[in-house]
């Protein structure tokens, strides 16, 4: 989920898709260009179940994509 949305951004994204009982069991990753430690934690505050950065290094967001896809539902 890219968090620099227009219109409704990812923060506000993640935290509809998991209230929805339809959609909250998919996963998350929050990718940014915020850095901080402050832009994870409000990340994973709105319900992205894991953080990355940009510009992505495709094999670790491949990894964090396969371990969420891992997880038991």
């Amino acid at each position: 989920m890219d968090m620099s949305l227009p219109e409704v951004d990812g923060w506000e994204a993640a935290r509809r898709i998991k209230q929805d009982a339809d959609t909250k069991t998919i996963p998350i990753i929050a990718l940014t260009a915020h850095a901080t430690e402050e832009d994870k934690t409000r990340a994973l505050a709105a319900g992205c179940d894991d953080y990355d950065t940009k510009p992505v290094e495709i094999v670790r967001l491949l990894e964090k994509m396969a371990a969420l896809l891992a997880r038991p539902a």
